[in-house]
């Protein structure tokens, strides 16, 4: 593998940072946390459309920008760094991953071109499953992130179905559920709807590889957006320490908490290698796929959930108030740690992966 960044994959990060920057200020993020749907339709219109991200993995042939693994890492390295309060990850990875794995060229025709352009997705089915039988989709999906402003969603069911469901079809119901983290929200969505042919990714019962395939490299990429939010902490923390004084002296110059930024930086540089070499795995489609993306998501997540809990201790009493943003980074941290996999659930897969080449190298 090469790790080294090319000159166009720079300049995209460089591109998703000075826009977010600006676009997903502390403003826009507070206005979101308070909102009643904690979701900003402008920022999505922005990033989706006007700057193609959410089209990154769609090939060319179906209006996307055909893009790998690696530059979608480094686009989702910022929108974590600024906790986007949009469903970009959930479209872009989620519903275009589920898309382009199990779908019929007919089915990629009539929705990547969708999801390229900016049609909101959420993915459904990392929870509860609802069941497919005799033409209707019923049951529940819960715990399902953005599901209150998705326009379609792709939900896997209890017989390893992929189905594309359009989210105000009649018989889907979307309840908005309280959530630790306000600035990606859950929902639980009940089924009880009709189900054509043409909504089947593929074949009924058939997406068995499709399913595991998506929630693997979702769970890799979303370390990415771990490592952007992690490295915000760290950078707010250091700005804080180079401000705030005690006893005549700046409390970054006293070693104990210097010792500590320590420990959060080397967190933070050995997942974001961790989140780089998922992707570059994820790219490349081979044997070290699944094992690179246990790897990411288990490291990252506790990581992410260290930093951040660091973060507060270090701003001291402002770190504990309503006000200040770093409670936001740690609920996000609390909350992805669990999502698409726990990090000892991925501890386990990768131990399965381990024993199973050792046991086929000694056969």
């Amino acid at each position: 593998m090469d790790f080294a960044f090319s000159d166009d994959q720079r300049a995209i990060q460089e591109a998703a940072r000075d826009f977010l920057t600006d676009a997903a200020n502390p403003d826009v993020i507070r206005a979101a946390v308070e909102g009643a749907t904690g979701f900003d339709e402008s920022l999505w219109q922005a990033l989706a459309g006007d700057m193609g991200f959410a089209g990154l993995r769609v090939p060319q042939a179906y209006g996307g920008l055909g893009l790998g693994a690696v530059e979608m890492a480094l686009v989702l390295e910022e929108t974590g760094r600024v906790l986007a309060p949009v469903p970009f990850f959930e479209t872009a990875v989620l519903c275009v991953e589920a898309v382009l794995a199990a779908g019929s060229e007919n089915q990629k025709a009539a929705l990547l071109p969708r999801l390229a352009s900016g049609t909101r997705g959420a993915f459904g089915g990392t929870a509860a499953r609802p069941t497919l039988g005799h033409g209707r989709l019923t049951g529940t999906a819960d715990f399902v992130t953005f599901a209150h402003v998705a326009e379609l969603i792709v939900v896997a069911t209890s017989d390893n179905s992929l189905i594309a469901v359009e989210a105000d079809a009649p018989g889907v119901t979307i309840q908005p559920l309280p959530s630790l983290d306000r600035t990606r929200r859950f929902a639980h969505v009940a089924f009880d709807c009709a189900v054509t042919p043409d909504m089947v990714l593929g074949q009924p019962g058939g997406a068995v590889a499709a399913i595991e395939r998506v929630l693997t490299i979702g769970a890799g990429l979303l370390s990415a957006e771990q490592t952007g939010g992690a490295q915000y902490s760290l950078d707010a923390t250091v700005e804080y320490a180079q401000q705030r004084a005690q006893f005549g002296r700046l409390i970054g110059s006293f070693q104990a908490y210097k010792h500590i930024l320590a420990d959060m930086m080397l967190l933070i540089e050995a997942s974001r290698s961790a989140a780089y070499y998922a992707a570059a795995a994820i790219d490349e489609d081979g044997d070290e796929l699944a094992e690179a993306c246990h790897v990411a998501r288990a490291y990252v997540s506790d990581a992410y959930r260290s930093v951040t809990g660091d973060a507060i201790q270090l701003h001291g009493g402002i770190g504990f108030t309503w006000e200040h943003h770093a409670h936001l980074y740690f609920k996000r941290a609390r909350a992805t740690s669990s999502w698409l996999g726990s990090a000892e659930a991925h501890r386990e897969a990768l131990a399965a992966i381990v024993i199973d080449g050792a046991a086929n190298a000694a056969a």
